[in-house]
């Protein structure tokens, strides 16, 4: 993997433990020569992981919608910014400059993004890997839930699997790195008969 794009929270959040993860995940990025995809705020996780990144000699790479842009939230330690048009543009263009994607702690944009681009995958729309980064078991629910709908039928055990989860960041980057997706169609149970 050359690139990762990475979606967390722009606040953040209540404990350090969020904090101290985005600078160690920032800090291995850059040693591995990995280069960040984001979305190029300064705020929040955001700016905290690319900020460790960039002060690790790493490279890192916005991709901001205009109205944000305007609004100064931009991180000014970027290597090369992506000015878009809408969130939409955002995340294509994020995706077409990664070759992995990470979930780290965030809110409902970090949770629409990451399962956008898992849907892709699992549409067969790419075969990048999809990983959370489980810091202070802050998507053990999630899992539980995927799991759930594994159990319910809405969900297909293989595409579960692609879905990789780690607390440890230099184990989930080297299990990305590996990754070969299960590839299969999406829908069952609706052949004729």
């Amino acid at each position: 993997m050359k690139s990762v794009c990475v979606f967390l929270g722009s606040n953040p959040g209540t404990s350090p433990g969020y904090t101290q993860a985005a600078e160690t995940l920032g800090g291995l990025l850059a040693a591995r020569k990995i280069t960040l995809v984001y979305g190029g705020a300064k705020n929040g996780l955001m700016g905290i992981l690319a900020r460790s990144v960039a002060d690790a000699g790493g490279r890192v790479v916005g991709v901001l919608p205009g109205f944000l842009k305007a609004k100064e939230l931009a991180f000014e330690g970027l290597a090369e910014m992506f000015e878009v048009e809408s969130m939409h543009e955002r995340k294509a263009k994020m995706a077409e400059l990664s070759d992995g994607f990470i979930a780290m702690p965030g809110g409902l944009g970090t949770l629409e993004e990451i399962f956008e681009v898992a849907t892709w995958g699992q549409l067969g729309l790419h075969a990048k890997p999809v990983g959370f980064y489980n810091v202070q078991g802050y998507y053990d629910k999630l899992a539980a839930f995927l799991d759930h709908m594994v159990e319910q039928g809405f969900l297909k055990g293989p595409h579960r699997n692609n879905l990789i989860q780690g607390d440890n960041p230099a184990e989930l980057l080297d299990i990305m790195a590996a990754f070969k997706p299960a590839v299969l169609g999406k829908w069952f149970g609706l052949e004729k008969s």
